[in-house]
């Protein structure tokens, strides 16, 4: 019986109605543990009517979950070619597709429902969320069950819902139950509805528990686990017995398997047990607690000892009984042997499980597995087991993240090959310490164990590990912004991998040589790219290809060449969206906010940096051109957060020890400091930054740096003038007007504003007033305010524009620069009114209505209405939070 569920239940129909008209969505059912999502999801797939093909799946908490669990459940369904391809030899990028396809192909409306999201694997969690991003226009409804309880701070859940499309998403949280609820139930069972409601608070599964755990005399138990108990301890031995094996299993029990530990006379016992309401059976027939809890408070009660045993036995049967037509998943074999204290049949699952996973894109469980294992390691393994264990371990976690213990785990595999003479396997695991050293932002030692590397492997004969090893050390060079060095040791892996057939390595060193050559001014750069781009895109590379879009944009942005950079950078976030690469989508966002910030759309920019930036569990380098975009653009809308910000990235930029990413970090406090009028400030930032080898820079950055030291009255370096971008070789040969309109042509107003500071002459006072109106139109205060100051002192003040206030002031104070018109309408909006009802009550038309929520989207950096009111709703929550 549902009780004040009415609510999410007609919610959940209403979307299965809108899935029907080809509406899909997602919806995410969170509560606590007991509070009725199970219930509330049986009971609306009771509801369905004709039309509707119900797919439903599970997650289990195991050691390690398994991967892709919840679709393995649904495999009888899905039809022998999708069923066959979970235990083949293909990954998710081939999976995901087939699986959609289907879904797309199906008659009738598909409503998938998988239980215990929070208990989910990685590629479970990249499952949804890639059927999430493309189900709104499909006729299919995803939901998800969410134990809340369950969810402390960095749980995978936070950045996979953060992930899923918010206006195709509803999240349903499920309330406890009223006192009044209770006491409905209490009266119906004569029992003391203020004791119940004390105990319960509310919890559906604890009030059902405790009312059915009471005795005669009325005495109500203390724990939800003393409730259980009470129930199990008037069953008999063999109930008792068939309780305990099953609370050791986490997933199901099939009836072979039951048969099996206990006996071929099993079944009535099962019988009587499910009679009594603690057993259930799923749809495929298996055997289960009727809910979580009462598994675990079983379990709690059973002495160590015996639950080895248990677990020992279930494992045995899982091997010897499984019918061969459905072979039983490795995760469930290592959670039992794990279980078992069973050294010896740990080491031999718990690797295949992990390349099982690694398989279907679960690289948090592969690793997982792989460290189950290495708890089992002892003196008595040999030492090539041993060796190959702390390689892949260090491999799967460190995709998941990159810490000591990764590191660790590299150099005790090159410790034990070492001792067995395996050069090779020595010099991978160095080619591996360097790249996770860079993605720490620690170039020394990056650079170190990557000639290392080299060293070692070129002992041997030739190999793709140390053609990939060359082009390892040229993509060092070019980040180390050495651009012989990196077409040098580019040339060399590409030589190599055209001896050895190497498509990978050289795709890979295409991708250096190219970016140095294109940064250098080289047209053959973009050439070189582009063939990395086809060769990575045509052989299946995905993280070469997004790798590809990111230099391609990086080069474009950097030059100025913004038709081609909005081309790629548009190309490149929609490959890495629909590959679901989402870390490399990140950093191609940072520098579309970088994009946006070089064409003048400053709020557009902030917003786009502060997204990436919110995101968890970013590395350094994936953080710090939003991180910079945030400090140069705060700083140039006078926040005064700006400084904080351009601080923190001028430090991590340090931290990488990459010119390119310090040059870019330091002009942002050049910058700011020399528009406040702080000379001192900005020479200094100017000497910070010149004490480092910036010669490899591309000319632009050089070239700014150059006019900057212009601009502060330091001697410049000794640069070729005809070889400077045209808009820094005027400014520099005194002519600010001729540099200003060719910063406009490029479609920098920022930088055309600046240069009309430095007209001398005549010119300079309407110059600094043709300055002062561009930064007001672009929101800069700081910099309207010195061009403000310069017409004056030029004489100028009688003809310089009234400071504007009204609602162009109430934008410069606003947090998110809203005129106050935009704040009104926005308030509007969160008051659920419709355009047309805006209209009418601003007696504005239409049109102009729709104008400022256009406006408002882009401030908020919202794409359409319901991503924005997902937006401020999820704000609002969080400053509650913070002000609670």
């Amino acid at each position: 019986m549902l009780i004040e569920r009415e609510v999410p239940l007609q919610g959940l129909r209403e979307m299965a109605r809108q899935a029907a008209a080809g509406q899909g969505g997602t919806a995410l059912v969170i509560g606590e543990a007991g509070i009725g999502k199970s219930t509330l999801l049986k009971a609306f797939v009771a509801g369905l009517g004709a039309g509707y093909q119900v797919l439903q799946g599970g997650c289990e908490d195991l050691f390690t979950p398994r991967a892709l669990g919840p679709l393995r459940d649904m495999a009888p369904l899905l039809g022998d070619g999708l069923a066959g391809l979970l235990d083949g030899e293909i990954g998710s990028d081939r999976l995901f597709p087939r699986l959609l396809a289907w879904l797309a192909g199906a008659p009738m409306t598909m409503v998938l429902v998988v239980e215990d999201v929070h208990w989910a694997d990685q590629a479970t969690l990249d499952l949804l969320k890639y059927l999430a991003r493309r189900v709104a226009a499909m006729r299919v409804l995803l939901l998800a069950s969410v134990r809340s309880d369950e969810l402390m701070a960095g749980h995978p859940f936070w950045r996979w819902v953060g992930d899923l499309p918010p206006s195709s998403t509803q999240r349903i949280a499920l309330p406890a139950l009223s006192p009044q609820a209770v006491a409905r139930l209490a009266a119906a069972a004569g029992r003391d509805a203020d004791e119940l409601y004390r105990i319960t608070s509310g919890n559906p599964f604890f009030v059902t528990e405790l009312l059915a755990a009471a005795d005669a005399s009325g005495t109500l138990p203390l724990s939800v686990r003393d409730a259980v108990w009470t129930r199990v301890a008037r069953l008999d031995s063999a109930e008792r017995g068939l309780l305990e094996v099953l609370s050791v299993s986490p997933v199901p029990c099939e009836d072979w398997l039951l048969a099996g530990v206990l006996g071929v006379d099993v079944a009535e016992t099962c019988d009587r047990c499910a009679a009594r309401g603690l057993l259930v059976t799923t749809a495929a027939g298996h055997l289960m607690f009727r809910h979580e809890l009462a598994r675990l408070a079983v379990a709690s009660q059973i002495a160590p000892a015996r639950l080895r045993e248990l677990h020992d036995r279930v494992c045995e049967a899982l091997i010897a009984h499984a019918p061969p037509q459905r072979p039983v998943e490795l995760a469930r074999l290592v959670h039992h042997a794990a279980a078992a204290h069973d050294p010896t049949r740990v080491l031999r699952l718990a690797p295949r499980a992990a390349r099982e996973a690694a398989r279907l894109g679960a690289h948090r469980q592969a690793a997982a597995h792989l460290a189950t294992a290495l708890r089992f390691v002892s003196a008595a393994t040999p030492a090539p087991e041993a060796a190959q264990l702390y390689e892949e371990w260090s491999y799967e976690a460190g995709l998941v993240r990159i810490d000591e213990d990764v590191i660790g785990a590299r150099h005790k595999a090159i410790e034990l090959w070492g001792s067995l003479g395996r050069s090779d396997k020595v010099g991978f695991n160095l080619r591996w310490l360097s790249r996770l050293h860079w993605y720490r932002g620690e170039a020394e030692l990056a650079g170190r164990y990557g000639m290392e590397a080299i060293a070692t492997l070129e002992q041997l004969p030739h190999s793709s590990e140390l053609a990939m090893a060359y082009s390892l050390r040229s993509q060092h060079e070019m980040l180390q912004d050495r651009p012989q060095g990196a077409i040098e040791w580019g040339q060399r892996a590409l030589a190599l991998a055209a001896e050895l057939g190497d498509v990978e390595t050289r795709i890979h060193a295409l991708n250096n040589v190219g970016t140095v050559r294109l940064f250098g001014g080289d047209p053959a750069g973009q050439a070189m790219l582009e063939e990395s781009l086809a060769l990575a895109l045509k052989h299946g590379y995905h993280e070469h290809a997004a790798r590809c879009f990111t230099n391609l944009t990086e080069c474009a942005v950097t030059a100025k060449r913004f038709a081609l950079a909005e081309r790629v950078v548009s190309d490149g976030i929609a490959f890495d969206t629909e590959h679901d690469l989402d870390a490399w989508t990140h950093y191609l966002v940072g520098w579309q906010a970088q994009l946006r910030m070089a064409q003048g759309r400053l709020p557009k920019a902030e917003a786009i940096a502060r997204g990436v930036l919110q995101l968890p569990q970013l590395t350094l380098i994936m953080r710090l051109p939003a991180l910079t975009v945030l400090g140069r653009t705060c700083a140039r809308l006078g926040k005064p957060e700006g400084q904080r910000h351009l601080e923190q990235a001028w430090q991590g930029a340090l931290a990488t020890g990459e010119p390119q990413r310090m040059v870019e970090a330091a002009l942002g406090r050049i910058e700011t400091a020399w528009i406040a009028g702080d000379l001192d400030d900005c020479r200094a930032s100017l000497a910070a930054l010149v004490q480092y080898d910036i010669s490899g820079v591309n000319l632009w950055d050089r070239g700014e740096l150059a006019l900057w030291q212009h601009r502060a009255g330091l001697a410049q370096p000794d640069l070729d003038a005809a070889a400077l971008p045209p808009p820094i070789a005027a400014e520099l040969a005194g002519d600010g007007a001729a540099a200003s309109a060719q910063w406009r042509t490029l479609g920098l107003p920022f930088e055309a504003g600046l240069a009309l500071l430095a007209v001398a002459g005549e010119g300079a006072a309407p110059a600094a007033l043709r300055a002062l109106a561009m930064f007001e139109e672009l929101g800069a205060r700081p910099a309207a305010a010195r061009a403000r100051s310069l017409a004056s002192q030029l004489g100028n003040g009688s003809d310089l524009p009234k400071l504007r206030r009204g609602p162009y002031q109430a934008a410069r104070s606003h947090p998110d620069g809203l005129t106050r018109r935009e704040a009104q309408i926005l308030d509007l909006l969160l008051a659920g009114q419709s355009n047309a009802d805006i209209a009418r009550r601003l007696v504005r038309s239409p049109r102009t209505v729709e104008h400022h929520v256009s406006a408002l989207l882009d401030k908020l950096g919202a794409h359409n209405r319901s991503e924005l009111m997902s937006r401020l709703q999820q704000k609002i929550g969080g400053e509650q939070r913070e002000s609670g």
